[in-house]
């Protein structure tokens, strides 16, 4: 992002990198930007910009998933779960925003999200198939909490992480498939 070695990069570098990354692919302005890294705003649209020539994938995604949602009127999740979005239609250009940005929006996080709900399946189940006492207490993003049992802590652990790691696999034929023929790559 800042072609900087992958060795020297600071705490800030990588906190202003994700901020946009996942900025851009949510729709931020270059004064949204701005403001949330705290500058210039002509300094965000150069970031803005670089960042859209390096990835243009990125940018034909943005495009087309708005173009498309605008046509249809919704947008869906890679497991078909479908997001309306009249304000895509709306006479006000800023409603219009909001739309196109809740359609890049949506396929990409309603599919994390989508996905975060089969690994805690998956984890209630192994919990329930093994008879233990440990339990899901909270789920945030991409994260699980679970209130563990001290002696079954380690099972817990290896539950979480085979649960987790194979939710989904986005490398399986079928899966990729989907992909690109909704050219979401």
């Amino acid at each position: 992002m800042f072609k900087t070695p992958i060795g020297e990069v600071t705490k800030e570098q990588r906190s202003n990198a994700k901020a946009v990354n996942f900025g851009i692919v949510y729709g931020i302005s270059d004064f949204g930007l701005g403001e949330q890294l705290g500058i210039s705003r002509k300094k965000a649209k150069e970031y803005i910009t670089e960042y859209l020539e390096q990835y243009s994938g990125i940018k034909i995604f943005m495009e087309e998933i708005t173009k498309k949602a605008t046509e249809e009127g919704f947008v869906e999740t890679l497991f078909h779960r479908r997001r309306y979005i009249p304000e895509l239609k709306s006479n006000n250009y800023m409603v219009r925003q909001f739309g196109s940005r809740a359609a890049m929006n949506t396929p990409i996080q309603g599919t994390a999200a989508d996905i975060m709900k089969i690994a805690m399946i998956k984890v209630y189940r192994e919990i329930k198939k093994r008879n233990l006492k440990s339990k899901i207490v909270l789920q945030v993003h991409d994260e699980m909490m679970i209130e563990a049992v001290e002696e079954e802590k380690e099972q817990i652990k290896e539950i979480m992480k085979q649960s987790m790691e194979s939710a989904m696999d986005m490398r399986s034929t079928t899966n990729s498939r989907y992909i690109r023929s909704n050219k979401l790559v």
